[in-house]
């Protein structure tokens, strides 16, 4: 299977860019700011377009970070199969499936940043990045960029998975 070195390299770079539309440009402002909401940490959210605040707790921020989930794995799903089909290249669906389904629930696990009780936090914490993870200075986001160094990683093993039955037309 000679090909699939470089079916990996293109699938990986469609989902990449799939994943930072969905992130970026699909994903809601309210999603954005209510996924990690919880009981104990409630996030208080202001609509620009009808100027009201509503609190939101736990089942919110659940909700709001799986429908992000949902749109950005959909995203993502769109963007790999257009540009699968444009490049000739043949994903069997259920490695593509298994393979969104890493993106999305690994995705769904590090976007419910609930402030120290978060996946990321507390792996962060445990490795000795605590405070890179907290870091708001300077023009740097340690949560940010160790969120997406998650993401990316997932998104690799991903695309190791969604190319592992694939074919070229």
């Amino acid at each position: 299977m000679q090909h699939r070195p470089a079916v990996f390299a293109a699938l990986l770079g469609l989902t990449r860019a799939g994943s930072a539309i969905g992130d970026f440009w699909v994903q809601s402002d309210f999603c954005a700011r209510v996924k990690g909401a919880s009981d104990d940490h409630p996030v208080t959210y202001f609509d620009p377009a009808t100027e009201e605040k509503t609190t939101h707790g736990t089942a919110d921020g659940r909700k709001a970070c799986f429908q992000h989930c949902l749109t950005y794995t959909a995203t993502q799903a769109i963007v790999a199969g257009v540009g699968a089909r444009a490049l000739g290249i043949r994903v069997h669906p259920a490695a593509a499936a298994a393979g969104l389904a890493i993106s999305f629930g690994t995705h769904y696990a590090a976007d419910r940043r609930v402030p120290g009780k978060g996946l990321l936090e507390r792996i962060a914490t445990k490795t000795g990045k605590g405070g890179f993870y907290k870091l708001a200075d300077f023009g740097m986001n340690g949560a940010f960029h160790l969120d997406s160094a998650w993401h990316h990683g997932w998104e690799t093993v991903a695309a190791v998975v969604a190319t592992s039955k694939a074919t070229t037309r």
